[in-house]
Formats: structure tokens, C-alpha cells, sequence
């Protein structure tokens, strides 16, 4: 595995948006994202595709594999942020430079739609990436970005915190829903269950996985990276029950489930059960069936409000007796 050098006060750091034109839409959201950076002591220097929208997407897919290959190329670039996700990062994967990418290691973070690019990077390259958060929907939060999740990505792209060291289980967390143009207070934030234990046991592998709607996209191509004796972590946001079962059989037609030595799932943002007569918890054992790995559920990661950064490609350990979760090394040098 390579890993990227941490970031310092006075690093420059590279804004991509390789799906939707988040930055023409949310315009003020944008700004205080890139001024929480600022703050913090970065250089923000915004890639082409900021600006620019076509419908759906920021830009042709050639231009938005530019933007990304374009921060690799530039040595003054220590670390890649996405402004948010969308629908169409897989589009990219063939144009990477992944040899540059190589050459040039540096931290690459976002989280959604980003899955396909962290986990072809880390795929293709060996490249520890980071599902962690975005400029708009994270950094740019009213009125600033929550503490807790700064103090999240502080720990592991600035080595405030050394490994190994166990997750801190946040005591509130948020998914309020409310509209960018007219926020005007912070989210209502709930009190914290816990992370619940839905398959008991311990085990020890690379920390690896993403949102599970987007790793449809490019399952099972040169482009996914091999699952075997790895911890697989799985979030998603605004899906029902009835399409969370067809992603949990995707993993378990694709041999997915027989591979992986654990799983963490996060917390689903915004999730409907369609008034089913079961769980979501009780639908994912239904689905993997006797297959005996520990699980950990409704974990602080992804769309939800603060969520942990994890460095794909790590060494970690999964605990689920004890609703554990320790990074057993570094996701930076």
C-alpha cells in the first residue's frame, strides 16, 4: 500500500467535482466550504469543473478526468477534496492516469459517488484513499462544519491521532433534511444508540468499501479492488427497503459475502422501510444466511452528521462483541 504524506497548515489543496455541478447550484454552501479550509490554514485552489455545468454533470467526462489528472501532475497539490458526489464518477475510471497517480501519492477524499474513484485509485494503484468528508455537504454545513466531524478528519489526514487507537462512538448525530438556499439554523441533532452488533465475533483485515449504491456501478471490474479476508464497509443514503435488497443480494450473488473476513454498515440517511414487516438489520442477515463473519451496524459513517473518516486500504480490526472499531495503522505517513 502507498501512503499519501499528511497535511500541514499552508498546503495547497485541489477541489475536484467529478459528478454533479454542486458549486453552480449551491453557491454559498460552496464558498463557506472553501473558506472552512481556509481557516483552517489551506490553500484552496478550485479545478476547472467548479464552474461548470452540463445538466447533470459538471462537465464532459474528458474534462472532469482532466480536472483530477491535472491536481496529480501539479507537485504543489498535496490533497484532492471532492465538493460532493452524484451519480456519475464511474464514468471517469478509465481515463485516470494511474501511473502518474502512483508517482505522485497524495490524499484523495470524498465519500458517495466518490466510492468509484477511492476505490480505483486504491485498486489500480494501491493508493490508501479516503472516504471522508465533501466540500458542500460537509465542510460547507451551516454554520460551520459540525466539530465533531472536523475533529474526525483531523485525526487521520493531519496525525492528530497515531494508530492504533479505537473509534469514538459520537453521542449525537443528524440527518435532517433541509433546504441549502434557505438554511438558516443548525440541524436537530438526535442522541446517539450506538453501534449494534448484529453478528458477533473479532477479526482483522483492510479496511475497504464506500456507498454501496455507487459500487454497482463497477462491481467486479479491473476497477474494484480484491475484497478477500477484508473488513467491507457499506453505507447509503435516501434508498427503501425493497432497493437495499437488491444491493444486498448484488454482493451476495457476486461472492462478495464469502470473501470478507467482517462488515460495518453505516447509518442510511433518510431511509424508508416501505412499512415492511422487518428491519433493515433483519433483511441483511436474511440475505447473507448462514455465512458466519461479525457485523457491526448503524456505524458514524457517510451520509450522516458527524461521520468518521476511513482510510481505505488500512489495516483494522472489527470487534462486534464489544461495538469496536480500532485502525490498527496510519492512512498517511
Amino acid at each position: 500500500m502507498i501512503k499519501p504524506r499528511k497535511i500541514s497548515g499552508g498546503d495547497k489543496i485541489g477541489i475536484i467535482t467529478p459528478s454533479a455541478p454542486a458549486p453552480v447550484k449551491f453557491k454559498q454552501r460552496y464558498q463557506r466550504g472553501l473558506e472552512q479550509l481556509r481557516n483552517l490554514g489551506y490553500q484552496v485552489v478550485e479545478g476547472k469543473c467548479s464552474t461548470r455545468q452540463q445538466a447533470y454533470r459538471s462537465g464532459s467526462i474528458k474534462d472532469r478526468a482532466e480536472e483530477i489528472n491535472a491536481f496529480f501532475y501539479d507537485e504543489e497539490i498535496k490533497a484532492i477534496i471532492s465538493t460532493i458526489g452524484g451519480t456519475n464518477s464511474n464514468s471517469l475510471l478509465p481515463y485516470i492516469d494511474y501511473e502518474v497517480v502512483k508517482n505522485n501519492p497524495k490524499i484523495v477524499m470524498g465519500y458517495s459517488d466518490v466510492t468509484a474513484l477511492l476505490l480505483s485509485l486504491y485498486a489500480k494503484t494501491g493508493l490508501a484513499t479516503f472516504y471522508g468528508p465533501a466540500i458542500i455537504p460537509s465542510f460547507g454545513e451551516f454554520p460551520e462544519m459540525l466539530p465533531k466531524g472536523l475533529e474526525f478528519f483531523q485525526h487521520v489526514v493531519t496525525k492528530q491521532k497515531n494508530a492504533p487507537y479505537t473509534l469514538e462512538i459520537p453521542e449525537k448525530w443528524t440527518d435532517e433534511m433541509l433546504d441549502w438556499h434557505t438554511q438558516n439554523r443548525a440541524k436537530k441533532m438526535y442522541i446517539n444508540e450506538g453501534w449494534n452488533c448484529l453478528r458477533e465475533g473479532k477479526t482483522t483485515g483492510k479496511l475497504i468499501g464506500g456507498n454501496l449504491n455507487t459500487m454497482s456501478g463497477f462491481l467486479n471490474t479491473e476497477y474494484f479492488p480484491d475484497l478477500t479476508d477484508s473488513i467491507l464497509f457499506i453505507e447509503d443514503s435516501f434508498k427503501d427497503m425493497a432497493v437495499e435488497e437488491r444491493l444486498f443480494s448484488m454482493l451476495k450473488v457476486s461472492g462478495i459475502f464469502d470473501k470478507i473476513s467482517g462488515l460495518i454498515v453505516g447509518k442510511h440517511e433518510q431511509f424508508d422501510d416501505l412499512n415492511a414487516p422487518f428491519t433493515l438489520d433483519e433483511l441483511l442477515l436474511e440475505v447473507i444466511g448462514d455465512r458466519d463473519i461479525p457485523i457491526l451496524t448503524n456505524v458514524d459513517v457517510g451520509h450522516t452528521f458527524p461521520s468518521h473518516v476511513f482510510p481505505i486500504g488500512i489495516q483494522a480490526e472489527l470487534d462486534a462483541d464489544h461495538g469496536n472499531i480500532t485502525f490498527l495503522e496510519n492512512g498517511v505517513s
